[in-house]
């Protein structure tokens, strides 16, 4: 055998190896995993891996992705195949944890195959691409008793939460019976109810109904949700009261409220000192609108529960203050009254805030414990939890009435607050056997009070029976058992205004304003298997020096920009004047002063605006240098560890080179 027929076997037999052991390691290697990524992004929480732990039934996963239409898509179709490697990773881990309980099943359906009919009879959401092409990404889920839940299509905004999403659909699917939630607002969080005739001539107006919020609306996938009257006076058939803006509550109602948790029933109180969402209604009389109370307060029912919250008092920190504009049109400046809390402001003790990453609010309230004197709820066992507060750096900050509110200087509203130096709690939970905020029942109307003694002649009689007839109820007044209210003093974060966003695939979920609401309801609810997976979501990390940088570089610089910004001020004031004084009489115009005057102004004020770009620029670069110099950083090490090692071997040749060649010389 010939030197070249050996080289042919060889690389015949290295060519079999090679292959066999891709084999293997691609059939043998798939219990031998390692997720790398910093947040764990495709390895189970523990939430999930419980839910499959506890199935009791086989179910079947089917992924439908167009993946042949997507290759051939425009790049907005394209971007899905990342995404579908993600999703079609993370069900197949699934399938790993839940061994022979859970079985996927990887689908592309064809233009005109049976597949497509059945991703269209299942319900998933179809985009078209061509004519004939049709981009499908959705889930179904099948259980063996004849159930199907389906994601109709996994959006972008959604990426995050996939994993929360996949384990709801399976523990919905095996669970036999959904909570039922009940919500008491003052607020049309419902939306209208109007159907038939009403909505034709609503269209027929140009109106559209009011949709119910985006929360409503996610919770009406998960919950039996049903409207709870503001007036009822008798609370049943709920397993969780959501109590949201509670304005101008009757004491019925609060009794109602009061004697439902005394019997064990769940509550999530959301009251605000001053609710964005709550609009004031359309009127012509501008004195209504500007006097409209956006108020709302349960200090009765609140102080029972160990708690109070101040009237026109809210939390603040400089920290945490979002930069934006609640009014369209207008400028940009940080308001200290939305705060974007992050990591450190969460009660990482509790199930419901503690994986939580950021959580926007809008004009929170101030909650504080309520002291001994004010309460007899100090002798009961009422323990409080804090979920959400401020940083070390808030304080609270309060306005004389609303009507300052209507048009608020949020510049000056942050120039004149004061810094603290312990959080401001805006959350708290509340447990124990509470005392009735009523113990002495209430009085109200008897309607069933007939007055049989009334005769034609008996003026007496007829003003008895003109009178209102009332009659005493009383009720618990201590729980028999532990008894759990959670309470927001805000109400805007889950509101569409600041808890959603939309899009073209309908409300996106924005931050964890979302994760927190359904925490706290499945907290209540019994069942924490889903919190820990909820808010794995956001993964955005705080860049903490840029922050920081960006906070010493505004406070050098505050002084000097208000310096200038009046100075600007006063010069386009003055240059006003001038130029309505000189519009006034033709003569004055033609004044070579009054233009020589009116030129000085323009360049004062071209100058102060220059001078105000160079303090801002200041302090972008700043931020820029940090950013050079986290590029060098991440890239010079590479070939700096590469030359160093060439070097390294280059001196280790010429060593051994000189070695061998003095061995052989020396032979």
């Amino acid at each position: 055998m010939n030197r070249l027929t050996r080289a042919i076997i060889a690389i015949v037999f290295v060519a079999a190896i090679m292959f066999s052991a891709i084999s293997i390691c691609q059939t043998a290697g798939k219990s031998l995993r390692a997720d790398i990524t910093e947040q764990k992004l495709y390895t189970l929480s523990d939430g999930t891996k419980a839910i499959l732990a506890g199935l009791n039934q086989p179910i079947k996963l089917k992924l439908y992705y167009t993946k042949t239409a997507a290759m051939k898509g425009p790049d907005q179709i394209r971007y899905f195949n990342e995404y579908y490697y993600f999703v079609r990773a993370l069900l197949e881990e699934y399938s790993r944890q839940g061994k022979a309980m859970v079985n996927l099943e990887i689908i592309d359906p064809r233009p005109f195959s049976d597949e497509e009919a059945q991703a269209l009879r299942y319900g998933l959401r179809r985009f078209s691409i061509t004519e004939e092409e049709s981009f499908f990404f959705g889930l179904v889920l099948q259980t063996q008793w004849g159930v199907e839940k389906t994601i109709e299509f996994f959006t972008p905004d959604r990426q995050n939460f996939v994993e929360y999403d996949i384990s709801y659909l399976i523990d919905t699917a095996v669970t036999r019976q959904k909570k039922r939630l009940g919500i008491l607002s003052s607020l049309n969080v419902m939306g209208d109810n109007v159907t038939g005739y009403m909505a034709q001539m609503m269209r027929m107006q140009g109106q559209q109904p009011a949709p119910p919020w985006g929360m409503v609306q996610q919770l009406k996938q998960m919950y039996d949700v049903k409207e709870v009257a503001a007036d009822v006076d008798q609370i049943k058939d709920v397993d969780i009261l959501l109590v949201i803006h509670p304005k101008e509550l009757g004491e019925k109602t609060q009794f109602a409220i009061d004697q439902f948790v005394l019997k064990g029933g769940r509550a999530i109180v959301f009251v605000d000192p001053h609710c964005i969402a709550d609009n004031p209604p359309v009127s012509r009389n501008p004195y209504e609108a500007f006097n409209y109370i956006t108020g709302s307060n349960l200090n009765r029912l609140l102080r029972a529960w160990g708690l109070q919250m101040p009237d026109n008092t809210f939390a603040g920190d400089k920290t945490l203050a979002v930069e934006g504009s609640l009014v369209p049109n207008q400028r940009r400046d940080k308001i200290i009254a939305y705060l974007l809390l992050t990591a450190g402001c969460f009660n990482t003790d509790s199930a419901i805030s503690a994986n939580l990453n950021q959580v926007r609010v809008l004009f929170p309230g101030v909650l504080k414990e309520a002291g001994a004197g004010q309460t007899e709820q100090a002798e009961s066992a009422v323990q409080l939890t804090r979920l959400i507060t401020t940083t070390n750096r808030g304080n609270s900050w309060s306005v004389a009435n609303q009507a300052e509110l209507r048009m608020p200087d949020y510049p000056t509203l942050l120039k004149n607050f004061t810094e603290g130096t312990e959080p401001v709690a805006m959350a708290y939970l509340a447990t124990g056997r509470f005392k009735s905020a009523f113990p002495e029942g209430i009085e109200v109307e008897d309607e069933s009070a007939q007055n049989t003694d009334r005769t034609d002649n008996d003026d007496e009689s007829e003003k008895e029976q003109e009178s209102t007839k009332t009659k005493r109820i009383t009720g618990l007044t201590e729980a028999g058992e532990d008894c759990a209210v959670v309470v927001f003093a805000d109400v805007d974060f889950i509101s569409d205004i600041v808890a959603y966003r939309r899009t073209i695939f309908g409300l996106a979920v924005v931050d964890d304003n979302n994760a927190l609401l359904l925490n706290a309801i499945e907290e209540l609810a019994g069942s924490a298997n889903l919190i820990s997976i909820r808010s794995r979501g956001n993964f955005q990390r705080p860049f903490s020096v840029v922050d920081q940088i960006e906070v010493q570089a505004e406070a050098e610089t505050a002084e000097e920009e208000a310096r200038i910004n009046a100075e600007i001020a006063g010069f386009q004031q003055e240059l006003g004047e001038i130029l309505s004084t000189s519009s006034q009489t033709e003569t004055d115009i033609i004044e070579t002063s009054i233009l020589q005057k009116k030129k000085d102004l323009e360049l004062k004020i071209h100058a102060a605006q220059r001078q105000l770009r160079r303090i801002k620029m200041i302090k972008r670069e700043r931020i820029e240098r940090l950013g050079t110099r986290l590029q060098n950083f991440c890239t010079l090490p590479g070939p700096t560890v590469t030359l160093i090692i060439a070097i390294v071997l280059g001196i280790r040749r010429a060593v051994m080179r000189r070695h061998r060649i003095s061995h052989a010389s020396d032979a």
